[in-house]
């Protein structure tokens, strides 16, 4: 699997689990702890940046769900 494959994989769960919540774009920024940016969030979720560590899993709590639920990508 190629990296850029990888990042459209996970920004691809990133968006349906988020929508799946009814957030906005804007929402998650918002809940994401310090500052983070929506088009940061734009970026993930359309695969054109690669995530720190870090940056997933302030997501997966802004999510409020665990990091290895956030990377479960063995249905995508």
């Amino acid at each position: 699997m190629e990296k850029s494959d990888l990042q459209k994989i996970v920004g691809a769960r990133i968006q349906k689990l988020r929508e799946e919540r009814g957030f906005t774009q804007v929402d998650l920024a918002g809940k994401i702890e310090g500052v983070f940016d929506t088009t940061n969030v734009s970026r993930l979720e359309s695969g054109r940046t690669n995530p720190t560590l870090y940056n997933l899993h302030r997501i997966a709590e802004a999510l409020e769900i665990s990091l290895s639920e956030l990377l479960d990508i063995s249905e995508e």
